[in-house]
């Protein structure tokens, strides 16, 4: 058939528009399922390589993400109901200053019971002195002092006062005269030593060399330890019946 025969041309228009409607209508279909993808993705949402809900998941990271809210809130309610426990090192250290000044009150009560055994004990030492004003133109005071202590001896047996200047019992009668004067022997001149009214006892007159101090000591013998002062009278003359 000649390519210029009328119906041939006929035929080929036919064919043209035929092929040309079924691209038409493919174009169409691929748009229209377009459309339907599209509207499905947006009423049911994007999904991850697994299958999940991306928004939902964008929604938790968002929640976790962000949990500084969440944490304050914990940390006020925290806050508000927070019972605060004594650290053991701050209970150690108060119970130990506790005990410290348990301590140091017992140590004060010690001291005081120590400062008071101590006063007593000097007392006991010391003594007591005891100064009567006298009525005699010659005496101007008598002294009696607790503390007196018999000034030992080297005696031994059986003892015998001597008034022989020379003896041992005489030295240690001028012993104890110095003793309750409070001047050394060799500071005192011994202007009498006499018996005072019994073998064991003994009164001596004594004074500074410069006789600015005048003394008369009653004197007791103390078995095994020696002459004792009991009684001193500060005189105001030597001149006097001795």
């Amino acid at each position: 058939m000649n390519n210029n025969d009328p119906n041939f041309s006929r035929i080929n228009r036919k064919r043209s528009t035929s092929k040309s409607n079924q691209l038409l209508n493919v174009l169409i279909g691929l748009v229209v399922l377009l459309i339907i993808v599209v509207g499905a993705f947006i009423i049911i949402g994007p999904k991850d390589d697994k299958g999940n809900d991306l928004a939902t998941d964008e929604n938790v990271e968002e929640s976790t993400s962000n949990p500084t809210d969440s944490q304050e809130s914990d940390s006020v309610d925290d806050e508000s109901i927070e019972i605060v426990e004594p650290d053991d090192e701050e209970t150690e250290s108060s119970t130990d200053q506790n005990a410290g000044l348990s301590a140091d009150d017992s140590n004060d009560g010690d001291t005081e019971s120590d400062s008071s055994t101590s006063s007593e004990g000097e007392e006991e030492s010391s003594g007591t002195v005891t100064i009567v004003p006298s009525e005699d133109d010659f005496i101007q005071e008598s002294v009696i002092n607790t503390s007196w202590k018999p000034i030992g001896t080297e005696q031994t047996g059986v003892h015998e006062s001597k008034y022989d200047g020379e003896s041992i019992d005489w030295v240690e009668k001028q012993k104890a005269l110095a003793y309750a004067t409070g001047f050394e022997k060799d500071e005192l001149i011994y202007w009498k030593i006499k018996n005072g009214g019994s073998p064991q006892k003994s009164i001596g007159i004594v004074s500074t060399k410069d006789k600015s101090e005048k003394f008369r000591v009653f004197l007791e013998w103390v078995d095994g330890q020696g002459w004792q002062p009991v009684k001193m009278d500060k005189l105001t003359t030597l001149d006097f019946e001795y």
